[in-house]
């Protein structure tokens, strides 16, 4: 048993580290039809207003485990150009993390035959990092909190995420760079927090219809992820299909296989996804079944997404014009 809180207790110290800070956690939220996520490149792409909120549990079941909130939003504010926000609360045990991405895109045209477009990102990061020690307890191998812990230890760090996205008829291919600058320390709390905060990221997929009239449409996908400072990396492999009725109404589901990239028939976790766009409305829903040693105290991971879509308007454009039918 005492093997068994050990273990947990590390997989916990290394979400701390990894989750936090490098990046706001990516699970599945790019997956409820908001590409955003992933990289400012998407910004201005799709409806002239596109809202989602998300609020993620992990690891539900154990105490102090990561718990998310975030909003996206994005714009496209001329014909070939977009503008984007997030802002995101995450907490994991006694360490929170508050933070916003400002985002700028600019789309290119390649060829208007072949729908040939090269999309350019920036996002400008701000966040800010702290540890709680308002839970800070005193115990029995530890009779008195340390006295140089007299308040919240705060911090704050700049940084910038750059990308550049391709795009030929249905299929897709982002290349991203986040954190491209190392952190700048705060010495009270340098020990516990990694400095070389850059890490790649690679998005691809295809998105192609189905039968005449079926009204279906399919989406396989991969999700890469790479971190400079141990060379650790993950990758999401990913499908899903959406149905459309005669309003352009639709309702989507699919599934996703998350792994480390030495471990492929080990997953770190596996979960269907389902969701539903209703004239503006969005909704999604994705579970996250934990398989490794944790899966016996905890119940997955949740995600859900809520959003809009409004003020649509046709682009003279069709660089800013998305893939998915709407």
């Amino acid at each position: 048993m005492k093997k068994t809180i050990t273990y947990i207790v590390f997989l916990l110290t290394i979400a701390y580290g990894y989750s936090q800070e490098l990046n706001l956690p990516v699970f599945t939220q790019y997956l409820a039809d908001n590409n955003f996520v992933v990289s400012p490149t998407y910004a201005g792409i799709g409806d002239n207003v596109k809202l989602r909120a998300n609020g993620l549990t992990q690891w539900v079941g154990i105490k102090g485990a990561p718990d998310n909130q975030s909003f996206y939003g994005d714009v496209r504010i001329a014909d070939r150009t977009g503008v984007g926000l997030s802002l995101y609360n995450d907490r994991n045990g006694n360490t929170i993390q508050t933070g916003a991405k400002f985002s700028f895109a600019h789309h290119l045209v390649l060829d208007y035959y072949s729908k040939m477009y090269l999309s350019f990102g920036l996002s400008y990061n701000i966040n800010n990092f702290r540890i709680d020690i308002n839970n800070f307890n005193t115990t029995y191998e530890n009779p008195t909190i340390d006295p140089f812990v007299t308040d919240d230890r705060r911090t704050t760090n700049h940084n910038f995420d750059v990308g550049a996205l391709f795009r030929l008829k249905g299929y897709f291919l982002s290349l991203n760079v986040n954190n491209v600058l190392d952190k700048d320390f705060d010495s009270s709390i340098r020990n516990l927090e990694p400095n070389l905060l850059l890490n790649y990221q690679i998005y691809s997929g295809y998105t192609f219809r189905g039968p005449k009239k079926s009204g279906l449409e399919f989406e396989p996908s991969i999700f890469y992820q790479m971190f400079t400072s141990d060379k650790r990396s993950m990758t999401d492999v990913n499908f899903k299909f959406r149905k459309y009725n005669r309003n352009d109404d639709y309702f989507w589901a699919g599934v996703s296989y998350r792994f480390l990239n030495d471990q492929f028939l080990k997953p770190l976790n596996v979960g269907p996804m389902v969701g539903f766009q209703k004239s503006i409305f969005y909704f999604g829903y994705a579970y996250q079944i934990t398989t490794n040693d944790l899966s016996a105290y905890n119940s997955g991971t949740h995600v859900v997404t809520i959003g809009i879509n409004f003020l649509q308007g046709i682009s003279n454009c069709p660089c800013t014009q998305s893939a998915v039918r709407k």
